[in-house]
């Protein structure tokens, strides 16, 4: 396994804040806030966009998008492996040219979305196409084999078919 990036921050456990959820929900919530909505995050030059509606406890749908999992949106429930690393999404989307990280394009349903992953830490960051911005879409630990090897799969078709660099 390759040394972590020096530009990755350090994780933010529930154990920090004694396991007091809502002032650890509140803590991650503060670092999202500082990344997205604070201030603006570029991805290779194109402003980075975040989905607000519909949101949940007062909170952009984005953030409970990645701090959170489940295929029905009003029953995801916390992914403390996702709020844990909050802080790496950023940094991973300024980064791209970094060798640590793969990053190419695919298509799902009539989207356009970017796949920037960290392979070495087993972290995925999503975005997706606009016209005029990206939008920040999910990102998420990557843990099983299968899902690992499918990245890899799509990560080498699309190298085949982009040349370096572009």
């Amino acid at each position: 396994m390759a040394e972590i990036p020096s530009w990755l921050p350090a994780i933010v456990t529930l154990n920090e804040y004694n396991g007091n959820w809502e002032n650890y929900l509140e803590a991650i919530y503060a670092y999202f806030k500082a990344d997205f909505i604070d201030t603006t995050t570029y991805f290779k030059g194109t402003r980075i966009a975040i989905k607000k509606h519909p949101p949940f406890q007062d909170k952009e749908f984005v953030f409970w998008h990645v701090t959170s999992e489940g295929k029905v949106e009003n029953e995801r429930t916390p992914d403390f492996r996702r709020c844990e690393r909050i802080r790496w999404i950023r940094p991973i989307i300024e980064h791209p040219d970094d060798p640590a990280i793969k990053v190419w394009e695919n298509q799902r349903k009539d989207d356009n979305r970017i796949c920037l992953w960290l392979e070495d830490e087993k972290y995925l960051v999503v975005l997706a196409k606009r016209n005029g911005y990206i939008l920040l879409w999910t990102a998420y630990l990557v843990t099983r084999t299968h899902q690992q090897q499918k990245l890899q799969r799509e990560y080498e078709a699309y190298q085949r078919l982009v040349p370096p660099n572009s």
